[in-house]
């Protein structure tokens, strides 16, 4: 279960997240603080991030003042890796996106209730459901 929510806690905050990577290597653009990465459906900002994680995860203002800097040193580290690593292929800087990921998301699993924990297995299935939903079928040759 914990892989699970791990998985999909990563996938969440690697969609919305590394999306800065598409940006920087397609057009840079001078941005501010929390206005860095640009997901699925265009850019995602830090505030936007914990609001989503608010709403899903039903999270308490403690709980959201904890987590705000877990995504805020997450994006610094994303964006560092790309800083530091300008030529680096998109292939090679994703098992590095995802350590990092994997390393946040444990950080913000210990502070969720089991309740919470729950939440974020049903986010999860739901954006798994999603990306199938999106995957085209696979091809089958014609007989």
């Amino acid at each position: 279960m914990r892989t699970l929510f791990t998985a999909g806690l990563t996938g969440m905050l690697a969609l919305g997240m590394t999306g800065i990577a598409m940006a920087q290597e397609n057009a840079p653009q001078p941005q501010g603080p929390n206005q860095a990465r640009q997901g699925i459906h265009g850019p995602r900002s830090i505030d936007q991030e914990l609001d989503h994680l608010t709403k899903d995860l039903e999270l308490t203002p403690n709980q959201q003042k904890q987590i705000r800097p877990l995504l805020e040193q997450h994006h610094d580290r994303i964006q560092a890796l790309f800083d530091n690593n300008p030529r680096l292929s998109r292939g090679d800087r994703g098992p590095q996106i995802h350590a990092i990921s994997d390393e946040t998301h444990h950080q913000i699993e210990a502070l969720l209730t089991e309740h919470q924990k729950q939440l974020a297995k049903a986010m999860q299935e739901r954006m798994r459901d999603g990306e199938e939903s999106r995957r085209p079928a696979p091809f089958t040759a014609p007989r």
